[in-house]
């Protein structure tokens, strides 16, 4: 069976329904296909906050039919080829969809397996994580029964989805046992793949004087390999050989890899990820294809922030190549980490390629560099709202396509 759309969208989390609802919103009545096989969608930077005990899991998830943008075909079946030369993507019924552009937008893949023994003790024996959505609430429920002993928190090698995650469930958790008057019984510690706590240097000082207030202990160059979840150990890999830590708490971020449907496609770059231009989103090798979102190859941070930029980008981009022009909207890498470092307050890290910081707001109002309760109030309240009724349908509040030039 064959089908046939003017542009077919690989995706239906946060990048590829904020495209598709760029282009409507440019362009009415565009006959677009979203290839997407699963029943909900999530708002997944609201997983921090359940795993700190602040929202409920259940707010943070929501039918995908209710996010599928009016109008647009909702192809409920996973890719699984691509045949750019044809235009063609094959899914995994058997079935083939041609199109006349493709946007590429199926996410990242969290390797759990890549961790031998993890897959069998989350979830319990106290092994969680904040990237799934059925793990942050037993983080909450570890957080609140820990009473003494060692908790570590991971970080593996890059590139992962919101590079921050990982230490701000740490921060969070830290916070609460501080309030609760037991975290000088519970020893804190950090095991990060990566040699700095965080990639762009403004931010470190503000998140080292919260290291150094909960008394964390900093581990650099270290990736989990195994966990025992029985006997609560976990074995790093370091550069003198493997070590076992104890541990009565351990929070897991897992290895993220391209998907492999897309690795092992002719639309990868080496990485696995969409082989695109870094401004204009464009496929390198084919003109008709363009990539965003955590499965682009782009050197930004991946982050929704990120997504929320590139979308009106790739609208911009598509109908002109659907209209025989060149792209005429860039991507400047902007993404932004609200790094919660206390329940009320985060360090708003906002920076685009090379590290350059890009605030969205003027300094008297948000220093981005320093912890704020204002920053946190975004995050809670107004971040969620936008992302449902902002991004998702088109509106493309303070993410307007930059890089305008005169045709």
């Amino acid at each position: 069976m064959s089908a046939s759309h003017t542009i077919v969208v690989i995706g239906g989390g946060s990048a590829g329904i904020a495209a598709a609802s760029s282009l409507l919103k440019r362009k009415p009545g565009l006959d677009i296909a979203i290839v997407e096989p699963g029943d909900t969608h999530a708002y997944q930077p609201g997983w921090t906050m359940v795993g700190a005990g602040v929202v409920d899991a259940d707010v943070t998830r929501r039918p995908m039919s209710s996010v599928m943008p009016k109008g647009v075909t909702w192809l409920k079946v996973a890719a699984k080829s691509f045949q750019p030369e044809s235009n063609q993507v094959t899914l995994e019924d058997g079935s083939t969809v041609k199109y006349e552009a493709l946007v590429v937008a199926p996410g990242i893949r969290l390797a759990w397996e890549q961790i031998e023994g993890l897959e069998a003790t989350l979830g319990k024996n106290g092994v969680t994580s904040n990237y799934r959505y059925d793990l942050a609430s037993y983080t909450w429920e570890l957080v609140q029964g820990l009473k003494q002993g060692h908790a570590i928190f991971t970080q593996p090698p890059m590139p992962i989805k919101c590079a921050g995650a990982p230490q701000k469930s740490m921060y969070l958790s830290c916070d609460y046992w501080m309030r609760s008057g037991v975290l000088d019984q519970i020893e804190v510690e950090f095991d990060n793949a990566g040699g700095v706590l965080f990639g762009v240097a403004d931010y470190v000082p503000a998140l080292m004087g919260y290291v150094e207030k909960y008394d964390v202990d900093l581990r650099f160059g270290r990736t989990l390999k195994a966990v025992d979840g029985a006997a609560k150990q976990a074995v790093f890999g370091t550069e003198h050989g493997d070590e076992t830590r104890d541990f009565d708490m351990l929070h897991v971020v897992p290895p993220q890899v391209a998907p492999q449907f897309l690795a092992d496609s002719p639309l990868a770059a080496e990485s696995g990820f969409t082989d695109v231009d870094q401004h204009t989103l464009q496929h390198v090798r084919y003109p008709n294809v363009f990539g965003l979102g955590d499965g682009g190859s782009t050197p930004n941070a991946k982050t929704m922030a990120a997504a929320r930029k590139q979308a009106p980008v790739v609208a911009v981009n598509v109908l002109q190549q659907l209209g025989g022009k060149g792209p005429r909207a860039g991507y400047d890498g902007y993404g932004s980490c609200p790094l919660t470092v206390e329940r009320g307050k985060i360090v708003l890290a906002e920076f685009g390629y090379g590290g350059k910081l890009m605030p969205s707001f003027p300094s008297w109002l948000i220093d981005g560099t320093k912890p704020a309760r204002l920053s946190w109030m975004l995050k809670a309240d107004a971040l969620p709202w936008i992302y449902w009724n902002g991004m998702l349908k088109g509106r493309e509040w303070l993410a307007g396509p930059g890089g305008l030039i005169a045709q």
